[in-house]
């Protein structure tokens, strides 16, 4: 299918499991995505929230509280949308169609992104390197390594990019679980910078389809105008708007990650398997065995994201019970025998 080329090598398709692992143990303990296993709370929705379009002052105040949790210098710097992967092509097509440089290896979605933009795309490894693009893209904290770019580092090629029209965009889907004194969410009223900012991983609920783009206010104006009204959908903008304001379950749910992650690394060292990076949503392994691990791990039944291109590393999620932990601990037992 159409829709999924391009796409087939990302984490968190159940689908594309059970054809790797057609004998595997049942259920799936899935591993591979950045995704925390411990939601944000349920709750009920109101019922208008799925019978009316949604009211422009519930998507204003989403605005605002996503403005102040994120540290954007006001509302008038955030667009919301239905997902952050919605928004690369937009954001590719900012500046006209050039050179689009990607600080890999990273998200495979930003240079595809980048192409359909009409850029002429390539990653490269050297953030001095960046400055010769028109359309410059980091993810930082970078998945799936964790690399963090100082905030001092960005702005500096913010600044030589805006100087001849370029433009630096910095994913930061997974700064809600990283040093956000590095963030550029403060700074892009500047213009030259847009931060990206996804929902649904920090709080479990990716299914949502709920992101944000940072921007100057002009830009952000035309972001806007590209999606026009009712872009975001009455339960998102209801999901979005309390747990973003949930400071408190914020800052224990960081705790808990931190927790989470170094039990992790343990449990990985314990079996000759060492973490050399990560955040506290996913974990980086490099191994010579990495494709034995993936392969053994997968027919237990323990999805990891594993990397065509690199076969020496892996990327594992957090397991969200704890017999999933016991599933895993078993599985590494065996592989490791």
């Amino acid at each position: 299918m159409k829709l999924l080329e391009g796409a087939v090598d990302h984490g968190g398709s159940l689908g594309r499991a059970r054809a790797l692992f057609p004998n595997a143990v049942l259920p799936f303990v899935d591993l591979s995505t950045g995704i925390n296993p411990h939601s944000y709370p349920l709750f009920d929705l109101p019922a208008t929230s799925l019978w009316r379009l949604p009211e422009a002052a519930r998507s204003v105040e989403l605005i605002e509280i996503a403005a102040s949790t994120y540290g954007a210098p006001s509302p008038d710097n955030v667009v919301a949308a239905p997902g952050t992967q919605i928004l690369l092509p937009r954001v590719a097509s900012l500046v006209r169609p050039g050179k689009a440089l990607v600080l890999g290896p990273t998200y495979a979605e930003h240079a595809r992104a980048a192409a359909i933009a009409g850029h002429e795309v390539a990653e490269v490894g050297d953030l001095a390197t960046l400055v010769d693009a028109d359309l410059a893209i980091i993810v930082n904290p970078n998945n799936p390594d964790g690399r963090v770019i100082e905030r001092d580092r960005l702005l500096t090629l913010a600044a030589k990019l805006r100087a001849k029209g370029g433009l630096l965009v910095v994913d930061e889907a997974f700064m809600d679980v990283g040093p956000r004194e590095h963030s550029l969410a403060g700074d892009v009223a500047e213009g030259g910078i847009v931060v990206l900012r996804s929902f649904g991983k920090f709080f479990g609920l990716a299914g949502l389809r709920l992101g944000f783009a940072l921007a100057d206010a002009p830009t952000v104006e035309r972001l806007e105008t590209q999606f026009g009204p009712w872009a975001v959908a009455g339960p998102a903008l209801e999901y979005g708007i309390r747990a973003l304001a949930d400071i408190d379950w914020q800052d224990a749910m960081r705790a808990s990650l931190a927790d989470a992650a170094a039990r992790l690394d343990a449990l990985f060292g314990r079996f000759g398997a060492p973490v050399v990076g990560g955040t506290t949503l996913f974990r980086y392994l490099s191994l010579p065995d990495a494709d034995g691990l993936f392969s053994a791990l997968g027919e237990s039944g323990i999805l990891l994201r594993h990397f065509a291109d690199r076969p020496d590393v892996l990327r594992a999620g957090l397991p969200g019970s704890q017999g999933e932990w016991q599933r895993l601990e078993s599985a590494l037992a065996e592989w490791a025998l």
